[in-house]
């Protein structure tokens, strides 16, 4: 990632899981984050921890929103990857401690 990609990275650790109340980041959920400065477009791959995640959307809002606040000028596409599926592998050492594991 670039430095810009990576503050729009980081940016994402506001967004909540509202079911595990531990931010997107440091549960994994979050593959890749691209700005095509070009055409003015963020685009984030996402997974979520199941296909049937309720939280799905809740989710994909809170990021579109957090994002265009911060790049008004960029649209956010979000694409939802199912592959490599979500584990507990991928959560960061801060997500560890916020589950308790």
């Amino acid at each position: 990632m670039n430095p810009e990609e990576e503050k729009i990275f980081n940016l994402l650790k506001g967004v909540i899981d509202p079911e595990l109340m531990v931010n997107i980041v440091d549960l994994g959920l979050v593959y890749g984050v691209w700005l095509n400065t070009p055409e003015n477009v963020i685009d984030i791959d996402l997974t979520l921890t199941s296909p049937g995640c309720p939280m799905g959307d809740m989710i994909t809002e809170d990021i579109t929103k957090l994002v265009e606040a911060n790049y008004p000028e960029c649209k956010v596409e979000i694409q939802l990857v199912w592959e490599p599926a979500w584990s507990l592998e991928n959560l960061t050492e801060k997500g560890k401690e916020a589950l308790g594991r």
